[in-house]
């Protein structure tokens, strides 16, 4: 079993939480943790560029030029994707660039995730996120507090959405983000140079992903 400490948000040592190795303490699959980035940001685009085809672009549908006697070369249509204003032959359609990722695969690239964190010490785990008045500049000073101020450092805070306060008071927080357990992911995690946890927050997460 990992054992981490507590603190509370002044930055103070309140006990400490033993979390399964399972699920903090396992190998770092780096080529796993890219794979499940590509496959997030992939699954983000849009995919609405399009082109048109000559069938779709506007023109009339009469012959340019008689077929023989000019010296040109034959042509059936100024739509043709040859013609200025024609269309285009082989350019972007609208379609989906995510793909499906194995469940399993997910989980132990979150699970790498997270003890990559663990690891590097860059897991904070606080006894209650408790924020008066629900305002950014009391997340900020607590976020202070435990060490881990921005904006030089990327803080994910990872607590219930049922704590109305800190929801609130992280949403304007410059180049730091709240997230519920239930969405934490390997991206999030990775683009955030430290991780902040609540206690109740962390063994949920370990429920979901204890293998």
């Amino acid at each position: 079993m990992a054992t981490l400490e507590v603190k509370n948000i002044t930055g103070k040592s309140v006990g400490e939480l033993e979390l399964d190795d399972s699920v903090f303490g396992v190998r770092v699959h780096e080529h796993l943790l890219w794979e499940t980035v590509k496959w997030q940001l992939a699954k983000r685009r849009s995919g609405t560029h399009s082109t048109k085809l000559r069938g779709e672009v506007s023109g009339t549908t009469k012959k340019p030029f008689k077929q023989k006697g000019t010296g040109r070369a034959r042509a059936g249509s100024t739509r043709a994707a040859q013609w200025v204003g024609g269309g285009i032959i082989f350019g972007p359609r609208p379609r989906k660039y995510g793909w499906t990722m194995p469940r399993k695969a997910k989980k132990v690239a979150l699970r790498s995730a997270l003890s990559l964190r663990a690891s590097e010490e860059k897991l904070v785990i606080v006894d209650e996120l408790g924020i008066e008045g629900g305002k950014t500049k009391a997340v900020a000073a607590a976020l202070a507090n435990l060490g881990v101020s921005q904006p030089d450092n990327k803080v994910l805070i990872v607590d219930s959405k049922d704590n109305e306060l800190l929801v609130r008071g992280a949403k304007n927080l410059k180049s730091s983000k709240w997230l519920a357990p239930e969405g934490l992911n390997v991206y999030d995690i990775l683009n955030h140079q430290t991780l902040v946890m609540s206690s109740a927050a962390a063994k949920l997460v370990e429920g979901q992903l204890k293998a």
